[in-house]
């Protein structure tokens, strides 16, 4: 079905479904929505019957907007909305989106801001004929979020992106071909391996780019094999999936863009944002270390211009035979799994992406009840024989006791992290057990993207655990605003902090010592026996982590000040703290397996080391009588 196909069977439907009396002065597709504009502003401020019908009938989403004509000039607009709009929402901004008919409206209570039922948003509707949209003010300011929100809202980016989704309305709403209906999946990396996921999910109509990241632990072999003929040319491929934001997921996606690819991007808003973050700061310390950068920051906007975010729960259509739907992961913020429905009901495909099915300090546990679903894709990066990892309590005794140990004999703390998920999990460990007693109330000092990561945690409260949500907005206490943490501002300060003799806990990006400000303290510490460092997340074969994880005595490191590298001797203490990994272990993959719904007919394993992949798939096979699978890299596998 034709974009031409859909506005018309729209019409028809309209003209049966709406009142006669109410004018649609014209009918557009964006993406896969449909937009209604009238000059009623009646019509878009009631509560509407008439469009739930009119949806249910064509079943596409339907979006109704006020015409141009019918909205209130801005310089009138904006008082009205301050009058409409009650003082203890506490709005903070008012900003117009003139190409879209949108109004952003900032508030620290957006409840008193949207009113009962919606009533506060229908009289604005009534009275201006824009459309408000009402976001919740951060309770910590957020850098990043403050850029792109401000970048989405330039007039010029929001023409190009209204043309842009025009544009993929039509790809979306295309006609598919005669012929015998097939569904493919194409390993292009993150199988037998962790590192560089990418998988191509292709059916008779469409292509689907799931994932694009890099490897960090392989500089023979860093990127997925996207030169393969089933992926080139990139104007081919219909749309890219992210399921969460980490590099070795998303580092490569504004390589496609550089490279031909001009589609759309789908995932969850927090992935946007933090997939943003990361890649600036990817590119920013492969220029620190003389390393050819993949793209440049304006290809990280490029893609930011193409995504679409969706929601939890949301469904939809991303090309003429594949819908959409993301469920919770439990990983990091804005993690999910994509549920792919092909074609009538032809195959269900569902890629966990990474998985925690734990209710951890952070998230709810992955989500395993899907509504149809033939075949899982599924991560294996702890499905070894004697993969199994101590509960987040026990966790948290077992890094205070390396704390206090470290401290008692007056040395520092370094704990290699992360930005996104392990920070802010052991930033909530940390406070918890000072409020606790547990620990002395010493200084905690965050280095590298942690701030800002941070920051885009407080500004998606939906997108956190029930209690976490309730203490931020609800109690008014926001953990990660406590005292105890300081933001290294600058290079000086962190000069600083490696001098001090006292004791103090630092977490400082990468996570696996690849890179970033976390190289400048192990430099400064390591030969120092009273100081250890603690691993409390993987650490892929290859990188600096692992090497020191395995018991390196010496490392090299880049000599910032002279050039060249300098060899550093390693004397303190390497220690790892399981029971914080945002994986999860054996015994939960098993009980995700065990407990899904519906039952998959055969399940893929992808990023996991090969031996343990192969563990989990003969476990799998053995005691869950499930058909699994481990393909090889640039394998492909006909599912239907």
């Amino acid at each position: 079905m034709s974009v031409e196909d859909v506005i018309k069977e729209v019409k028809v439907a309209a003209k049966e479904i709406i009142p006669s009396h109410i004018s649609i002065s014209k009918i557009a597709v964006e993406s896969s929505n449909v937009i209604l504009y009238t000059k009623d502003t009646d019509f878009i401020s009631g509560n509407n019957d008439s469009v739930r019908t009119l949806a249910q009938k064509v079943r596409k989403r339907i979006i109704v907007r006020a015409d141009s004509s019918a909205r209130s000039p801005i310089i009138s607009a904006k008082p009205k909305i301050s009058d409409i709009i009650p003082e203890e929402a506490e709005v903070q901004d008012i900003i117009f989106d003139e190409v879209n008919g949108d109004v952003i409206i900032e508030a620290i209570n957006p409840g008193k801001a949207i009113g009962k039922q919606g009533s506060v948003l229908n009289e604005i509707r009534k009275q201006i004929g824009w459309n408000p949209v009402v976001i919740r003010h951060p309770p910590m300011k957020s850098q990043k979020l403050t850029e792109i929100r401000k970048f989405l809202l330039e007039p010029k980016t929001a023409s190009k992106r209204k043309d842009f989704l025009k544009h993929v309305g039509k790809k979306v709403f295309r006609d598919t071909t005669e012929g015998e209906q097939y569904v493919r999946i194409t390993a292009l990396g993150g199988y037998r391996e962790v590192g560089r996921s990418c998988h191509l999910l292709s059916t008779k109509d469409s292509k689907i780019l799931i994932d694009c990241g890099v490897n960090p632990g392989n500089d023979k072999a860093p990127s997925p094999f996207l030169q393969v003929p089933e992926v080139t040319p990139l104007e081919g491929i219909d749309a890219v999936v992210l399921t969460h934001a980490h590099l070795d997921h998303s580092a490569l996606l504004p390589m496609l863009f550089l490279y031909g690819y001009d589609g759309p991007v789908y995932c969850t808003p927090p992935t946007r944002d933090l997939a943003m973050m990361l890649q600036m700061d990817y590119i920013k310390i492969q220029n620190a270390e003389s390393n050819r950068t993949p793209y440049s920051s304006e290809h990280i906007r490029t893609s930011i211009t193409h995504t679409i975010p969706i929601n939890f729960g949301e469904t939809t259509d991303i090309a003429p035979d594949i819908k959409l739907t993301f469920h919770n992961s439990g990983h990091i913020l804005g993690s999910a799994s994509a549920h792919f429905h092909v074609g009538d009901g032809q195959h269900n495909v569902v890629f966990s992406g990474d998985i925690k099915y734990e209710n951890t300090w952070l998230f709810d546990k992955a989500v395993n009840k899907f509504p149809r679903m033939e075949t899982l894709v599924m991560e294996s990066t702890y499905g070894g024989y004697n993969d199994y990892q101590p509960s987040r309590e026990e966790g948290m005794r077992g890094l205070t006791e390396i704390i206090k140990r470290t401290v008692a004999r007056k040395g520092k703390i370094l704990i290699p992290v992360f930005a996104v998920g392990r920070s802010q999990e052991v930033m909530l460990v940390l406070e918890k057990a000072c409020m606790d007693g547990k620990l002395d109330n010493m200084p905690v000092y965050l280095d590298g993207m942690i701030w800002e990561a941070t920051a885009l945690h407080s500004a998606y409260p939906e997108y956190l655990n029930n209690n976490l949500r309730n203490k931020i907005y609800q109690q008014n206490e926001n953990p990660f605003n406590s005292e105890m943490f300081h933001k290294i501002e600058s290079v000086e300060m962190r000069q600083e902090v490696c001098n001090r003799d006292e004791p103090v806990i630092v977490l400082a990006t990468a996570g696996m010592v690849n890179g970033g400000p976390v190289l400048e303290y192990l430099r400064h510490w390591a030969p120092d026996s009273n100081n250890s460092m603690v691993f409390v997340g993987y650490q892929a074969v290859g990188t600096m982590g692992h090497r020191l994880q395995q018991g390196a005595k010496e490392i090299s490191l880049n000599d910032r000040e002279k050039g060249g590298s300098v060899q550093v001797k390693v004397n303190m203490n390497i220690e790892t703290c399981e029971g914080f990994s945002g994986h999860s272990d054996k015994r939960q993959l098993m009980r995700y397996l065990r407990t899904i719904k519906p039952r998959p007919k055969q399940v893929i394993l992808n990023h996991g080391d090969e031996k343990k992949s192969l563990q989990l798939a003969n476990d799998i096979n053995r005691k869950l009588k499930m058909d699994a699978l481990v393909p090889y890299n640039l394998e492909t596998l006909r599912l239907l």
